[in-house]
């Protein structure tokens, strides 16, 4: 007789975290301040480009207070990574390293050429304005136009600005292209972008009674940023301690190492007494990271029954003044879309370049939300062609199950996307509202759009995926978990609580999550980012569970004098296999007893690390209904879902939280945001809350979403990606939606009023 479900997991439990969150329990780095803490504030260059020829700090150290004043030339000179996650032994993987803690040479507007300490914030902040610095300009690049010239000065050396360049095909897209009935040829480009997730970065770094620097940070990476304090200050990463508490959003900008290693260099050169770094809103916008800015240039082929042929894209990637993730953003995006539409032939190339805006970095989508916003728009406009309902289009070439990835050549063992469209369907009445959108004129028009995607599960194999549980088992039963993988806001802790309940066999209760991740006690996990957590960890948590649960069913043998094969574990209670009614002890008695007898028994623990080698890909897509109102240059949402294939979903009211936030901040990297920069001399304008325009609750719609489940075979739990993918779609189902509502191609984003006005001028539309 199988064993009764505990039913811990596919249920909307509670997050573990929620009561510490919304009482003002949970502590944040901010909050863990530190007797004789130091502060430390930049003195960031006010131009984007240039050399440094003085620095006078005199009036700055007379301020009472002052405590050290280091410039550019006070720090080691080697440069270190900033992004991490991508090092391995293989050379060709090492990030790249290109930061250095303090520069001489500003290369964005806001590069920090010193950093002041002193006893409090003011006064940091007063002295480092006290801070006199002479620069000599050089020419302004923000673009591919002015980075990309013949004459254009190196940032990092070399012979251009190319950070790195590479191309990828499937099959023959050269031949299918020219061969393909119908072509479409679009370019697109969308906008930098700021992560502004509410707690900003912080983290202070103070030296233990073993002369080791420990790191308190807001980060997503806390093993990672081990390792490259190591580098940047060359010391053995054992010497370095990282400390991880609850973490106020991320969203990709806490996946670089951003501030740890300065607080690191500080308190190792004042004797050791704690230095925090707190960024200000508006130096989050100039010196942390941004999302790249994209050019695509795209073709398409389809015959003229709607079946693809090929596709191909050409990626311009602007990485700002340093690497950070660089060419892998661009390079990423391949990838993650060749599982959408898999029956073709794909080429896909891609460059990424140095310029003088800020640096751009990991960001939510990781590069698939521009290169989808490229190949959405190209089917829609394919349709168009083919006089052919887009919906349509798409249902006849996404992927099916068995299909396989043009590029990788992987299997794709589970595909929902098809189940996904006709579901949308339905539920959006589709064909009511696109038939209520033709034929319209007039001020205000309707229009209706819709937009696929797919997505992978972490980052194997271009990255190595590593995740680690730790089980052990207190007195009255309960069980503490230990996970490398990092909570930053997304439910992580609380489904990795469901998967150990559902496999050992005790209610979700009797799990206790230690959320703080520590380099010195918790096992390795590189960290929070492509949409990996829930997919990596899963194993290691399954198979400590597993291990934990033969050891309490061994005890209770023993216990019992029963064979173990004859006994389970169900809902917190030792039974018999063929009499699950029967309770012989509970988890709690059999730990006591494991604790206590004298004769036999221990603590029941477990530990596992192990490493994933698969991949799959999730799917999704977006569906909306808007309104434009073409003299006022303005969109308004009317309806918008999302539905996703995760494979099955594991705790529904959180699955349904993480679709709402991205759908959010897609809407928001749609119609709202955008960093402006000065094209002559990149300076940033709106760097704050102000003027840069993200949307609050009272600008978003209601937020409709849906699941079609299937089941990945590769999974521990079934499982797939999820964080990520709900951002990816809603940019192109809006732009194709404006499209349809005033049949003016709008290939650029974002979509704000200033947008539309330019191109409904262009198109006559208004005067």
């Amino acid at each position: 007789m199988t064993r009764r479900s505990n039913m811990a997991l596919g249920v909307s439990l509670k997050r573990v975290d929620a009561e510490a969150k919304v009482t003002g329990r949970a502590r944040y780095t901010d909050d863990l301040s530190m007797p004789g803490m130091r502060y430390a504030k930049y003195v960031r260059s006010p131009i984007a480009h240039g050399l440094v020829t003085c620095i006078d700090t005199q009036a700055a150290l007379q301020l009472p207070g002052v405590e050290a004043i280091f410039t550019y030339q006070d720090v080691p000179q080697q440069c270190f990574p900033t992004a991490g996650h991508a090092w391995s032994l293989d050379a060709n993987k090492h990030d790249v390293a290109d930061k250095q803690l303090l520069t001489g040479h500003v290369r964005h507007h806001g590069d920090g050429v010193a950093i002041v300490v002193a006893c409090d914030p003011l006064t940091a902040e007063k002295a480092a304005q006290l801070v006199e610095v002479e620069y000599q300009e050089l020419p302004v690049m923000i673009n591919a136009t002015t980075a990309l010239a013949a004459d254009a000065p190196r940032l990092h050396g070399g012979t251009s600005n190319v950070l790195k360049q590479h191309a990828l095909k499937g099959g023959d897209p050269d031949t299918a292209l020219a061969a393909a009935e119908v072509l479409v040829a679009g370019h697109y480009q969308t906008q930098v972008v700021q992560h502004c997730h509410l707690e900003g970065v912080i983290s202070y770094a103070y030296m233990d009674q073993l002369q080791r620097i420990v790191v308190v940070s807001s980060t997503q990476i806390p093993h990672i940023v081990r390792r490259v304090v190591g580098q940047a200050l060359n010391l053995p990463w054992s010497a370095i301690r990282v400390i991880k508490p609850y973490l106020g959003g991320g969203f990709g900008n806490k996946q670089d190492v951003l501030e740890e290693p300065m607080c690191a260099f500080l308190t190792w050169k004042l004797g050791g007494v704690p230095v925090k770094i707190e960024l200000s809103r508006e130096e989050c916008f100039l010196a942390s990271r941004t999302r790249h800015a994209f050019a695509v240039s795209g073709k398409l082929g389809v015959s003229n029954d709607g079946i693809l042929q090929a596709y191909s894209l050409d990626v311009l990637s602007n990485t700002g003044a340093y690497a950070s993730h660089g060419h892998s953003i661009a390079a990423a995006g391949a990838n993650k879309i060749a599982y959408l539409y898999p029956r073709i032939a794909l080429g896909y190339q891609a460059t990424t370049y140095y310029s003088n805006l800020p640096n751009a970095g990991a960001m939510r989508g990781y590069g698939a939300p521009q290169v989808t916003f490229a190949l959405e728009c190209m089917m829609d406009e394919a349709a168009a062609q083919l006089g052919m309902d887009p919906l349509e289009l798409r249902m006849k070439n996404v992927a099916r199950q068995g299909d396989t990835n043009p590029l990788n050549h992987k299997k794709i063992h589970s595909a929902g996307i098809l189940e996904c469209l006709q579901k949308g369907r339905e539920l959006f009445e589709w064909d009511a509202r696109r038939a209520a959108c033709l034929n319209q004129s007039g001020p205000i028009r309707r229009g209706v759009g819709v937009a696929c995607l797919s997505y992978a599960s972490n980052t194997y194999p271009v990255g190595v995926e590593i995740a680690s549980a730790r089980l052990l088992m207190n007195q009255d039963g309960t069980i503490n978990l230990q996970i490398g993988a990092t909570e930053i806001g997304q439910g992580s802790d609380t489904v990795f609580a469901q998967m150990a309940a559902e496999t050992i066999g005790v209610p979700s209760s009797a799990i206790y999550v230690i959320s703080t991740q520590d380099t010195d006690i918790t096992a390795y996990d590189p960290g929070a980012f492509a949409s990996r957590q829930s997919y990596v960890t899963a194993p290691a948590i399954r198979q400590a569970a597993t291990e934990l649960r033969t050891k309490i069913i061994q005890h209770a043998a023993y216990m019992c004098g029963q064979p173990a094969w004859a006994l389970d574990v169900v809902n917190g209670e030792v039974v018999f296999k063929t009499r699950p009614e029967q309770v012989l002890f509970s988890v709690q008695q059999v730990s006591m007893s494991a604790h206590y007898d004298q004769e036999v028994g221990g603590q029941l623990m477990a530990e596992v690390s192990c490493k994933t080698r698969s991949n799959p890909p999730a799917f999704g897509c977006t569906f909306v209904d808007l309104t434009v109102d073409i003299p006022l240059c303005k969109v308004t949402i009317n309806k918008i879902i999302n539905l996703h294939d995760s494979g099955q979903i594991l705790n529904p009211q959180l699955a349904e939280g993480q679709v709402h936030g991205g759908m959010g901040m897609g809407i928001g990297w749609t119609l709202f945001e955008e960093m402006i920069v000065d094209e002559k001399s990149g300076i940033v304008r709106n760097p704050n809350l102000l003027d840069y325009k993200f949307p609050t609750i009272l600008d978003l719609p209601d937020l409709d979403c849906a699941f079609v489940e299937t089941y990945e075979p590769q999974s521990a739990y079934g499982h797939k990606a999820l964080g990520e993918p709900p951002l990816i779609s809603p940019a192109p189902a809006i732009r194709n939606a404006i499209w349809l509502a005033t049949g003016v191609k709008i290939d650029e984003l974002p979509l704000t009023p200033k947008t539309l006005y330019r191109h409904f001028a262009q198109a006559g539309l208004i005067e």
